[in-house]
């Protein structure tokens, strides 16, 4: 299996002298998702937690739900001209039962930005897909300042991103603050996927009552990956997108951006968040 890092040569220049020194970077790898045996999607990622990943995939897509829904997660073998595993490509097999999406022709795709369809599309499509619809009657409540010091929890708890400064991170916590889980990869959107793979693999999804904190901005993929995961709280350090501020005013999600020490913007949910008294007060209508 590929490592999470690789060592490659760099010429640094500090202080205007330059020298040789070798430098440690983050691995990045396609890895092709099969379903059934039929290829399903590729996308780079940082090698490891593969089947989390893949399962997590199918979860963000409506396939599945539960783990009794799969039969098997596998490396394909002869993935490799020469026949040998080149650990890049993982079919997923169906347990008997489980409705197979048609893969043949065109696939309903709606996780990323780029996928063409309107914004109406995308939102209907998630409404009709998700198979945890209570997401807004879930009654998690977050005081703010805890809220506030989770990213530097979740900094503390990277691993790989210390020795590469090259990975996004997502960390599932409890509504207490408690670190559940914490996945790394060179794509944000793998990492949720490799959180619920994982909680869908150990048959705790939905994930009733959680916080997911991603790295970066929060678009409508990521949005998307929560409320299909039962996930009632999203935030994330940097920007949402506007069509992940309408998916989580539809579905009943929290969606926090900018979240830095004990600043946040709250564009959805806001009733979970328990702000202070001031602050609190200083609430009026919606500006939009």
């Amino acid at each position: 299996m590929g490592r999470v890092t690789e060592r490659r040569r760099v010429i640094r220049v500090r202080g205007g002298a330059a020298g040789v020194r070798p430098d440690t970077l983050v691995a990045e790898e396609p890895l092709e998702i099969r379903l059934n045996g039929k290829p399903l999607a590729i996308t780079m990622r940082t090698p490891g937690d593969d089947f989390a990943l893949a399962v997590g995939f199918l979860v963000s897509e409506g396939v599945i739900a539960q783990a009794s829904d799969v039969r098997a997660v596998t490396y394909c073998e002869g993935a490799a001209e020469d026949g040998s595993n080149t650990y890049n490509v993982v079919n997923v097999q169906l347990a008997a039962g489980v409705p197979v999406p048609d893969i043949t022709l065109e696939r309903n795709v709606y996780t990323t930005s780029s996928c063409g369809l309107c914004g109406k599309a995308s939102l209907d499509a998630v409404r009709t897909a998700t198979r945890f619809p209570g997401l807004a009657a879930d009654p998690v409540r977050v005081p703010a300042g805890l809220l506030s010091v989770l990213p530097d929890r979740l900094r503390a708890a990277q691993k790989v991103f210390d020795s590469t400064g090259g990975l996004h991170a997502a960390g599932l916590f409890s509504a207490e603050g408690e670190l559940l889980d914490l996945r790394e990869d060179v794509g944000r959107h793998n990492a949720v996927d490799k959180i619920v793979g994982r909680a869908l693999q150990d048959g705790r999804l939905p994930l009733a009552g959680a916080v997911l904190l991603v790295s970066g901005r929060a678009s409508f993929e990521l949005a998307q990956k929560a409320v299909m995961a039962g996930i009632p709280v999203l935030a994330a350090v940097s920007a949402p997108s506007s069509l992940a501020v309408d998916l989580a005013r539809e579905s009943g999600l929290t969606l926090v951006g900018f979240l830095r020490g004990p600043d946040m913007n709250i564009y959805a949910g806001e009733e979970r968040i328990l702000l202070p008294g001031p602050e609190a007060a200083c609430l009026g209508p919606e500006a939009v």
